[in-house]
């Protein structure tokens, strides 16, 4: 029995680099692009409507941005993961997507490739974020003092394995840098996520920032 392919929306306000993005993805033949949006009101209209499992989102579109467009299809659409691709890299829009719920978020830069194995990979459910955001989510990690790690119960193991997926590694790559099986990665984190409450990977990261363990430090990774 054949698979079923990923199905995509793309929302992107610039209609060459907008084809350009879907002809790359329906090279592959386990990827179907279901829509187009040339603004953010509609990519979530059409993410409503179509439920697709991958929502590709530039971030700077007319009208509703990129980040409340990320926000309004996690609450209305739990089940379609977003994937951010677009030119702008500043802190704030790092921050803020991970917040509203995005599952990865990769530069223009990025070669064709990258960009197709990303739409699997967020549908598989994991985080993808480019080597430069993911170097600016790992400077903003800093470390605990005691009486936020007595606060949430976390392990010095847990917040190893905390800190990795904030550089972006998958659970084989966090397995071989911690030297443990991806059995034991996994129940690492399932532990982090219900002792802070939240559903993934990007939401753990995130969560831990917004309760100040975060910092800027010029000298981190």
């Amino acid at each position: 029995m054949a698979i079923a392919p990923i199905r995509v929306v793309i929302a992107e306000d610039h209609a060459l680099v907008r084809e350009g993005t879907r002809r790359i993805l329906e090279q592959h033949a386990d990827i179907a692009v279901i829509g187009e949006a040339e603004d953010g009101a509609r990519a979530v209209a059409i993410a409503v409507r179509l439920k697709p499992d991958v929502a590709l989102l530039d971030i700077r579109m007319p009208g509703l941005n990129g980040v409340e467009a990320t926000r309004q299809i996690r609450q209305q659409v739990p089940d379609t993961a977003v994937l951010i691709l677009s030119a702008y890299d500043d802190d704030q829009y790092v921050r803020a997507l991970l917040e509203a719920g995005a599952s990865g978020y990769l530069l223009k830069t990025v070669h064709a490739d990258e960009l197709v194995d990303a739409v699997r990979r967020v549908h598989a459910g994991e985080t993808v974020l480019h080597p430069a955001i993911a170097r600016k989510v790992a400077q903003l990690l800093a470390r605990k003092s005691p009486s936020q790690l007595d606060s949430v119960h976390l392990t010095a193991k847990e917040l190893e394995v905390l800190s990795l997926v904030c550089r972006g590694l998958r659970n084989k790559e966090i397995a071989r840098e911690l030297a443990m099986s991806v059995r034991t990665v996994e129940g690492h984190l399932d532990a982090i996520f219900n002792r802070l409450g939240v559903r993934s990977r990007t939401e753990a990261a995130m969560h831990a920032a917004s309760q100040g363990w975060f910092s800027e430090e010029p000298g981190a990774l």
